[in-house]
């Protein structure tokens, strides 16, 4: 709860109202001691501060303590912002971020904090995040995986994280699905093959993973299932025989 702790700054000094400069607001009821204050050590509490009084935000961005310019950037007049982009903190940097147009945002794809890339990727268009499939952290690139128009994944088939290449797998345009057909992850090719029309679904039928079996003998024609009725896994076995069967196994014996 916010009032049960001590009122204590960022540097772990107690709260002297008495030396505050935000008399006026205080008497006004725009701040309250361990409830709303520029001053304190808890995050809540400066939001709370700025909340009430988003005009005093454009005074409170060179603040030595980064919650403070973080919060204030969140109120501040957009056009003072810029020079935040620069801020050590990656907190700062991306509320400044998050405000200001994308053509002075853009140098922040290759910010130093991943965390800072991660929130630039949701916010770019398709041209925007292209120098950004190659960025080294994995979830930056899944993140521009998800978000990139289907026809821009050609770059990433070939990425180095599976969970990326699962991604485009599910996106890519279907044509493209063979180009991904002998990836080397088995998750990857079952999400090829989930995608593939019957007519070509044959030709993973021999792929050593037996969920890749599974999906090829359920939607692949009947004339061409054959050899998976004795494949070596028994649910591939058993979907093969029930549709060339026309049952499935076991459902014998059950009363019709």
């Amino acid at each position: 709860m916010d009032d049960i702790d001590e009122a204590r700054d960022w540097l772990g000094d107690e709260i002297d109202c008495r030396n505050c400069d935000h008399q006026v607001q205080a008497g006004a009821g725009g701040c309250r001691l361990k409830h709303a204050c520029v001053h304190d050590r808890y995050a809540r509490r400066i939001d709370r501060f700025f909340n009430w009084n988003p005009e005093l935000a454009n005074s409170y961005l060179v603040h030595p303590h980064f919650e403070v310019r973080a919060i204030a950037a969140k109120h501040a007049s957009v056009f003072l912002l810029p020079p935040l982009l620069d801020d050590p903190e990656e907190t700062v940097r991306w509320n400044a971020a998050r405000r200001l147009p994308k053509r002075l945002v853009l140098r922040l794809r290759a910010d130093v904090h991943r965390e800072v890339r991660i929130r630039i990727a949701a916010i770019l268009d398709d041209a925007e995040l292209m120098p950004m499939m190659e960025d080294p952290d994995y979830y930056v690139r899944l993140v521009i995986a998800r978000r990139v128009a289907p026809a821009l994944l050609a770059r990433m088939i070939e990425d180095v994280e599976a969970e990326v290449r699962r991604v485009v797998a599910q996106r890519i345009p279907r044509d493209w699905l063979l180009r991904m057909s002998n990836d080397r992850d088995a998750g990857v090719r079952l999400e090829v093959a989930q995608r593939l029309p019957p007519e070509l679904l044959s030709r993973l039928r021999y792929d050593p993973d037996w969920r890749i079996r599974y999906e090829v003998a359920s939607r692949i024609a009947v004339g061409d299932i054959a050899e998976l009725a004795d494949d070596s896994d028994g649910f591939v076995q058993n979907v093969a025989r029930s549709r060339v069967t026309g049952r499935h196994e076991w459902l014998e014996g059950f009363p019709a």
